[in-house]
């Protein structure tokens, strides 16, 4: 999402940070250019302009002009005040003493309320809640059997009214399912329109009424610009919002309305929607946030997808085999699995702090030639897999034919095994070895 104002202002620090010695008209040349990327990436010019003085403010003082790495500690201060905009205080979602804890899902059509139901459901379940989803949405066509696939998919508890039954008599009926089935939490989905209208607003308002919803949660399509700015202080002021979920994250979009959304709102951002698997949910945090933007990484995020993608006992057993330096193909064949379940490799990079992402990226095959390498490391044998070395000419040609591969694409995925191995090497000899590593890359 952030791609486009993550290089600009990277490359606007890295420019800053390779000065010995800074004065009060380079740093502010280079906020103008900051206050320009921020621009471009649709913040709001007010939150542009606000922002760029409480930086500079900062950043001219003389502890930061003497300092002897004033170019870091100005990228610092940019780095806090990134935090403070998009909110440094961590919101977790709250539940109510008094079962079922009912969360009002609020939002326009589109705008992935119903993909976030599930997923909620899904990050409840996680943590042995159980859920109930209805859908409060009488007008587009399918929504209920949208959302009652989705609870199937997040296993999760699901009811539907008669057909004719309104908005309103479907809330009180949910409750009373919610309640007398046991469930932890009731979410309920509501209707959406193409824009803000009044009927939307009084239907909203009166749901929140009948259900007396504990949490009202406005789900922001992350890729409409500046309207989301709008949308969310319209829903914030007429509804009351307890808080926020941009959806749609990993898209191309600029997202610098995202990124002021919680300061224009004055709501926190709960959580990130990425995709729409359901397992695509990231709690929100700004410090991490702001650290992928500036280029920082993401190393509490990379063991997280880390630790769900391998188990602890494959982690160890790797580990061991990493010891005796002996990193076998049917090692990288595990490796490739778990990469895949990790997500797409790009995402993977961006979380390394100060990597060489373009190496980086070269080094591992794309995702959609993924598949292929599994199909050519699954045609050999398994002592072809423990013994590279036994790989000669014909037995490439046996592989690549029943892999439906060529012989080039085999010799491409040993090479880019030859490439793991070296890295797994590098691990072992400790910070001399990626030191080196990164010498070669560069």
């Amino acid at each position: 999402m952030f791609e486009s104002l993550a290089d600009r202002l990277q490359g606007i620090f890295r420019n800053l940070s390779g000065q010995g010695r800074l004065s009060p008209d380079n740093i502010r040349d280079s906020l103008r250019d900051v206050r320009r990327a921020l621009l471009e990436a649709d913040v709001p010019v007010g939150v542009a302009k606000e922002f760029v003085s409480r930086v500079e403010e900062r950043a001219v003082g003389e502890d930061v002009l003497k300092s002897l790495t004033p170019g870091q500690q100005v990228v610092g201060i940019v780095r806090e005040e990134l935090v403070r905009m998009l909110g440094d205080s961590r919101v977790t979602l709250a539940g109510s003493p008094h079962l079922p804890t009912v969360i009002l899902l609020a939002g326009l059509q589109g705008s992935g309320k119903t993909t976030f139901g599930g997923k909620l459901a899904l990050w409840l379940k996680q943590r042995s809640k159980r859920t109930l989803l209805v859908s409060a949405d009488i007008y587009r066509p399918a929504a209920i059997d949208q959302l009652e696939r989705v609870a199937k998919g997040a296993d999760a508890g699901f009811w539907r009214a008669p057909d004719g039954t309104s908005p309103h008599d479907i809330a009180v009926g949910a409750l009373e399912q919610a309640r007398t089935r046991g469930f932890d939490f009731l979410i309920l989905d509501t209707a959406g329109r193409l824009q803000i209208d009044e009927p939307l607003m009084a239907e909203l308002e009166d749901l929140k009424r009948t259900v007396r919803a504990h949490q009202v949660i406005l789900v922001v399509d992350g890729m409409i610009g500046q309207e989301s700015v709008r949308v969310g202080q319209t829903f914030a002021e007429r509804i009351g919002v307890d808080g926020l979920v941009l959806s749609k994250m990993d898209g191309d979009a600029r997202g610098g309305a995202a990124l002021s959304l919680r300061q224009v709102t004055g709501k926190p951002i709960l959580f990130l929607g990425t995709g729409e698997k359901l397992d695509g949910l990231e709690v929100f945090d700004a410090g991490r946030l702001a650290g992928r933007i500036l280029g920082m990484g993401d190393v509490i995020g990379l063991v997280e997808k880390a630790q769900q993608a391998v188990s602890q006992s494959d982690a160890e057993k790797l580990a061991a085999r990493m010891r005796k330096a002996d990193f076998t193909l049917e090692d990288f064949l595990e490796q490739l699995r778990s990469v895949r379940k990790m997500g797409p490799l790009e995402d993977i990079v961006k979380m390394l702090p100060g990597a060489p992402k373009k190496a980086l990226e070269q080094m591992g095959p794309a995702k959609d030639t993924v598949k292929r390498y599994e199909a050519i490391l699954l045609s050999m044998t398994l002592k072809e897999r423990r013994n590279s070395k036994i790989l000669d000419g014909s037995r490439r040609r046996r592989i690549a034919t029943g892999s439906g591969t060529s012989v080039q694409e085999v010799n491409r995925m040993l090479k880019d095994y030859e490439q793991a191995r070296t890295m797994m090497k590098a691990l072992k000899q400790g910070p001399r070895g990626l030191a080196a590593l990164r010498g070669r890359m560069r």
